[in-house]
């Protein structure tokens, strides 16, 4: 049996090498480094795949979500709503801005934001909301945008973990994430679905003011040479990751139902486990399907029930099978994010979460050799 990879990337680029290293050598002929040919393509295809009218490439993921506030015209002071279990990049760029971040608590089942407890923490000074599509599945963006609706706030999606998911609405609209909010955020770290081989990220609308404004601030706040209309920063997507990324963006419909398979095979292995709880499909899915892409599963995260949450990763540890906690401290929890309105009571399910999540490996060349021995591995130490 191969070396099990939390994420393959060599294995990856064995693959696309051909394709990868033309594309490169070509930016390396051209020396286009910066908003190059491969930059507008990449931008245009990504268009294309997201049905939306705007994508503004960006450095990075954390960058993207800094711009996307920016470019709403958000105050110091203003409340933006987030969940509380996620990645800390989703705060820091609002606590960055001097806006204040409220975070409440996620659904046991999608580990994405409740909307009960979003529409309960909104006030006069709420501006925004920020759904985080955690693990590769959409938070609920019927309930998130009626609310955002009600209160007439910005939705701002976080996607950095979920590019190629669709969402279907109760109507039967379907649309791709990152394209229902006013705008929306990803990553292309390269251990996304859609990774390049350093930093990169991009931002997504549909309102044509808005990413006018976006792509001012994404290049120091200019639209000609030396004329600064607004207040900008310095992030843009070089040409060699647009390169790398085109690649990758022909093949991700691909990739995703390659993750979904191995999400299958892990959940059968587990079946019958009852100190073992599989990925759950919310909103319009309730099974992982082969022909739908409502989770495009970035992590396939367990809950283990019988709290051996903590042995299980030393275990897997001394059998070599990698593994990760997303994530082991909430950010209400964080010691840059303290805040005295917070009660411990309206976060039981993420201090649940914190306590019994682990995710597995999880990416593209995952074959069935390693899943069984993952599997039984862990079925043989969480008896059940």
């Amino acid at each position: 049996m191969k070396k099990i990879q939390m994420v393959d990337l060599k294995g990856q680029y064995e693959v696309i090498k051909d394709e990868v290293n033309a594309s490169i050598s070509n930016v390396l002929e051209t020396s286009a480094f910066i908003n190059g040919p491969e930059v507008h393509a990449f931008q245009k295809e990504l268009e294309d795949y997201l049905m939306v009218k705007h994508v503004i490439p960006c450095a990075n993921g954390t960058d993207a979500l800094q711009i996307a506030m920016m470019g709403l015209g958000l105050k110091p002071g203003d409340e933006v709503i987030t969940a509380d279990f996620t990645f800390a990049a989703t705060v820091e760029v609002i606590a960055l801005l001097q806006l204040t971040p409220v975070l409440v608590d996620v659904e046991p089942d999608s580990f994405n934001i409740d909307p009960v407890a979003l529409e309960k923490a909104i006030t006069p000074k709420t501006k925004a909301i920020v759904p985080v599509h955690l693990f590769g599945q959409c938070a609920n963006m019927d309930a998130v945008l009626d609310i955002a609706e009600k209160h007439k706030l910005f939705v701002i999606e976080d996607n950095a973990q979920a590019i190629g998911a669709d969402y279907t609405f109760k109507n039967g609209k379907k649309l791709k994430a990152g394209a229902m909010g006013h705008v929306a955020a990803t990553s292309f770290f390269p251990s996304k679905n859609l990774g390049c081989y350093g930093d990169g990220g991009a931002i997504f609308t549909n309102d044509d003011e808005l990413a006018h404004t976006l792509r001012g601030i994404v290049n120091h706040g200019m639209y000609e040479r030396y004329h600064h209309d607004v207040v900008g920063v310095n992030s843009r997507l070089d040409s060699i990751q647009a390169a790398v990324l085109r690649s990758k963006l022909s093949r991700l419909d691909g990739y995703n139902a390659s993750r979904r398979a191995a999400a299958r095979k892990y959940s059968k292995a587990f079946e019958g486990n009852k100190n073992i709880l599989v990925p759950q499909m919310a909103n319009s899915c309730k099974e992982i399907c082969e022909t739908c892409d409502c989770h495009v599963f970035h992590q396939y995260t367990l809950r283990i029930l019988n709290g051996q949450r903590d042995e299980l990763v030393k275990h897997l540890a001394e059998k070599q099978i990698p593994c990760g906690v997303y994530y082991p401290i909430p950010l209400h929890r964080q010691k840059a994010y303290l805040d005295e309105r917070y009660d411990e009571k309206d976060f039981s399910v993420t201090n649940q979460l914190v306590k019994e999540v682990i995710s597995l490996p999880m990416h593209t060349e995952l074959d069935d050799e390693q899943i069984d021995f993952i599997t039984g591995t862990i079925n043989k130490f969480i008896g059940g």
